[in-house]
């Protein structure tokens, strides 16, 4: 989970550097990508705000009487937002190992965005905590403002019918059960370890089922909202070109940088909405950031432990920080776009499902689920539910399976638009999304190697079974199986404090999320 938080530290904070740089360049009386007379713009451009000529001077505009010319045009068209997008924000290469140049404008926002999320997590989650509630909740207010101005906008009718209605034939492709589990995996944040890292914080009793159930459904009720939110304008910007809603749909960074900004120039002062839009994907993005690197923060202080340690980790999260700025330097270059992509795809996206298959199977089977759901009690006053007992022991593990196997089946080489990635870069890929499933099976042959025993067998029994250490991390806590045989006396000088002084005092639950653009709740 280390690993693959490290991994979506380190490129989210790119998206969000990003969306620092559309926010900046919104502060216009015209945005920049809404028309074709800009110096980067090509003879293919046609902007949707001058639908007659097609091109809004940058060119002749085809003659009237040429509708075949006209109509090849139409479909060959490259809009503005696409070229501002890929010639001027990006300057994009023609392959991911020419780098290029870095892209100094998002190189400054990267340094902004990594800059804000530190002074954010500068006391932990002390200061994180009261922050998210600006970053959780303003969204929605923004979400709303865009929802209300977007169902009032003709065509914006056609667009939520094509949202609502189902595609039966993509049911049986894998990719699109693998796409809705990446998107359940990153919206509740499991898998990444920043479940396990806020709830560190909770208090020993709080009722995390309540929580867990609560936010499940906000997180799916968020995304449906959302959804309605998005193809409104896209119905809209699809109703005023004449074309499909699948035609202006699109998905990844082409849906949040390129569609989106292009049918926000439609709307009557575009600058305002596009404010609020990247304003929004910005605070989505920082909530999420803020889990990711408190995270990586918790898990090495808790790890080395001391003294020293706990006293300095404002330096920690500092030297976090300043890591992931420098480590996401090359994804601001001419070639970062794919660098992203493929982190995206790779890094973040096949391991999650092998990470979470094998955590139920090891908490279900090897801890054992009497144990398990004995300790649930233990903190909640009374047994999980036969609802989630079932699926935590049989459905979670089988439906995880069975997207994991059939995503492998239909695996498909990565592209970006019609770019074919050299076999060296899924190569790499791979690497990346080994790199942190790798570290289970190596730490269990570690573990196996300095357990005590006789025989191989022994060795396995005793390396599966709980440490003498495990359960309650105070004392007070350590009721029914952990509660001690012989009850110490002050001359033992025996004494058990949490491992963090700062998860005693601080009840705060957490889920980490984003939708490819989801948020984190506390």
């Amino acid at each position: 989970m280390m690993v693959v938080s490290t991994y979506i530290g380190i490129y989210y904070n790119v998206v969000i550097c990003i969306a620092f740089y559309y926010f900046f360049s919104s502060m216009t009386h015209v945005l920049p990508w809404a028309y074709c007379n800009n110096p980067w713009n090509t003879r293919d451009c046609a902007g949707v705000l001058d639908a007659s000529n097609l091109t809004n001077g940058s060119r002749p505009a085809a003659p009237s009487n040429n509708l075949s010319q006209l109509f090849n045009h139409t479909l060959q068209r490259t809009s503005p937002s696409e070229e501002y997008w890929r010639l001027y924000v990006l300057k994009l290469s023609d392959d991911i190992g020419n780098f290029g140049e870095v892209r100094l404008p998002l190189l400054g926002c990267l340094g902004v965005s990594w800059v804000v999320v530190f002074l954010c997590l500068i006391r932990g989650v002390k200061s994180s905590g009261k922050v998210v509630y600006f970053t959780a909740t303003f969204p929605y207010v923004v979400l709303t403002i865009l929802f209300v101005r977007g169902v009032t906008l003709e065509g914006a009718f056609t667009g939520i019918m094509y949202y609502v209605t189902p595609q039966w034939d993509k049911i049986l492709e894998a990719k699109v059960w693998g796409d809705a589990a990446s998107q359940i995996f990153y919206s509740l944040g499991c898998a990444w370890g920043g479940l396990i890292t806020m709830a560190s914080y909770n208090k020993f009793h709080n009722n995390c089922y309540r929580d867990s159930v609560i936010i499940s459904i906000t997180n799916c009720a968020t995304s449906v909202y959302a959804g309605f939110v998005i193809f409104s304008i896209l119905g809209f910007m699809a109703n005023h070109l004449g074309v499909d809603v699948s035609r202006v749909a699109d998905h990844g960074p082409g849906l949040a940088f390129v569609a989106y900004p292009e049918a926000l120039t439609l709307l009557p002062i575009s600058p305002l909405w596009s404010l609020l839009f990247f304003f929004m994907l910005i605070l989505l993005g920082l909530g999420t950031q803020f889990c990711l690197l408190e995270t990586l923060v918790t898990a090495i202080v808790d790890e080395v432990g001391n003294e020293w340690i706990l006293q300095k980790k404002t330096y920690v999260t500092l030297a976090v920080a300043v890591a992931g700025f420098l480590l996401g330097i090359p994804l601001t270059s001419q070639a970062g776009i794919y660098w992203l992509l493929l982190m995206d795809n790779y890094a973040a996206s096949f391991s999650l499902v092998v990470i979470s298959c094998i955590m139920c199977v090891s908490i279900m089977y090897i801890y054992g689920h009497r144990s398990y759901f004995q300790d649930i009690q233990m903190m909640l006053g009374f047994p999980p539910p036969l609802f989630f007992q079932i699926c935590w022991r049989f459905v979670s593990p089988a439906i995880i399976f069975f997207i994991l196997v059939f995503t492998v089946i239909q695996y498909r080489p990565i592209t970006y638009n019609h770019y074919q990635y050299p076999g060296w870069a899924v190569a790499i890929g791979f690497l990346m999304a080994l790199s942190s499933v790798l570290c289970i099976p190596f730490y269990a042959l570690f573990q196996l190697c300095r357990t005590e025993g006789d025989t191989l067998l022994q060795r396995l029994k005793n390396a599966t079974k709980p440490s003498r250490d495990w359960g309650p991390a105070l004392l007070e806590h350590r009721t029914g199986r952990y509660a001690p045989t012989i009850a110490p006396s002050p001359e033992d000088g025996f004494e058990v404090q949490p491992l963090h002084p700062d998860k005693a005092q601080i009840p705060i639950v957490g889920s980490n999320g984003s939708s490819r653009l989801q948020d984190s709740r506390i």
